[in-house]
């Protein structure tokens, strides 16, 4: 009697994750799909309109450039060793 009612239960299990995997787990993909979608439609949106208030005149070139941040290293750190290359008489 305990191996027919495992059974079952392992039948009825089987048939309810085959059920939920065929016709619920499409349902919530789609949504979340959907979500993403939507997403990423706005932010290219945000893009796109700001662009399009920073842009200057048709053909103008902007060349933004990075402040130099050249920081000096501290020369007190070693002396300078001048390396030459040995040869090995083997």
């Amino acid at each position: 009697m305990g191996i027919l009612r495992t059974l079952a239960i392992i039948v009825i299990i089987y048939y309810a994750i085959k059920f939920i995997g065929r016709y619920i787990l499409p349902l919530f993909v789609g949504k979340i799909i959907n979500n993403v979608e939507k997403k990423m439609r706005d932010q290219q949106q945000q893009f796109n309109n700001q662009q399009q208030n920073t842009t200057g005149k048709v053909g103008e070139t902007v060349i933004a450039k990075k402040p130099s941040d050249y920081k000096e290293g501290n020369k007190d750190i070693g002396d300078y060793v001048d390396y030459e290359e040995v040869k090995d008489d083997k």
